[in-house]
């Protein structure tokens, strides 16, 4: 199988005529040209009309090509295909949409490590290429200019693709609203099997809680496991897939609050708090699998006005601490923005 990508953008391109935000605004015109791709120079997507030797799959998003080889195209809002068939050699995604997508398709064996996953529809959902270059890094996929020749299946070496970048201890640090959960989720997304390990109550009783919960909910991928449990270190050590842990500060109020500790003397009630951070900080240490954790950056604010709100923050304070010193990777995100530490 031969392609011709003779555009890798979305629809309008990549700058969009007459858009003036910050994303299309720091590119030339015609950067990306709209997608197109020709294969083995004859058939165009979507694929209608094949010669012979050519078969059209999962409703013409798919073709199986004379020399055996599988092509897979998933633009914007199209739906995994159903499990059950065979791996495709080359998948030309939209990345910028529902990332997940990928994950499923791992999850469903219709892509692995073998398959060439190249970034399609690209447009300025993304800042820059730069941040576009960053993402695709975590996800195992790569972007190519416009005008790019791919070779894939029998007989055929089809261009490396990027390490995933996958530490095993990730840290995401970052204010309230700062873009911190969405940060971690983005760097599992192209998983096939996480689970998320809630450790903050579930909004009953509460609704302006219920609904940040919600919130979460609904973004996370539908694939995922949830975990609903403030016992970190047991299930740190536990985990046979990917976690992502959402939050250490929600994780820490729940500790004092079983050790009723929020007006304790550090000496007693707040020593079980110490065991428990210990707990969680041994787990860490020898995490079994991949671990994402987020945790609020409590360092920067007005000191607390209260002994116990003193107490908390630097109990949090100490905890992160001791975890970026575990960690392969510590992020701090403000206002959206990733700032590695």
């Amino acid at each position: 199988m031969k392609l011709l990508l003779s555009g890798t953008a979305g629809a309008t391109g990549w700058p969009e005529p007459g858009c003036r935000c910050a994303s299309c605004a720091g590119l030339p015109s015609g950067h990306r040209r709209p997608f197109e791709v020709v294969v083995d120079g004859v058939l165009r997507f979507p694929f209608q009309d094949l010669p012979p030797g050519y078969r059209a799959e999962a409703g013409g998003l798919g073709l199986l090509c004379s020399d055996g080889s599988r092509l897979l195209c998933l633009p914007a809002g199209a739906a995994v295909p159903a499990h059950g068939s065979a791996r495709y050699d080359v998948v030309l995604i939209d990345l910028l949409d529902r990332p997940e997508r990928l994950g499923e398709l791992r999850r469903a064996g219709l892509a692995d490590d073998r398959t060439l996953v190249v970034a399609v529809g690209l447009d300025h959902r993304v800042r820059s290429e730069e941040e576009l270059a960053r993402r695709l890094r975590l996800w195992g996929a790569l972007a190519v200019p416009d005008g790019t020749e791919l070779e894939a299946g029998p007989g055929r070496t089809p261009p490396a693709l990027p390490a995933r970048q996958a530490p095993r201890r990730a840290l995401v640090l970052g204010g309230s609203r700062s873009g911190k959960s969405a940060e971690a989720e983005l760097r599992l997304a192209a998983e096939p099997y996480v689970t998320y390990v809630a450790t903050g109550p579930d909004g009953a009783g509460d609704g302006e809680w219920a609904a940040r919960v919600r919130a979460h909910r609904e973004r996370r991928p539908a694939h995922w496991a949830t975990a609903e449990t403030t016992d970190l270190a047991a299930a740190i050590g536990d985990a046979s897939t990917p976690l992502l842990i959402d939050g250490l500060g929600t994780w820490l109020a729940a500790v004092f609050d079983e050790h009723s500790a929020w007006e304790g003397a550090w000496e007693g009630d707040r020593a079980a708090v110490a065991e428990r951070c210990d707990a969680l900080v041994a787990a860490w240490r020898q995490a079994p699998t991949r671990i994402v954790a987020v945790s609020d950056e409590v360092g920067m604010g007005v000191v607390p006005a209260t002994p116990s709100g003193r107490a908390f923050r630097d109990a949090l304070g100490r905890l992160n601490e001791r975890l970026a010193a575990e960690s392969e990777y510590v992020a701090l995100v403000v206002a959206g923005r990733l700032l590695d530490l």
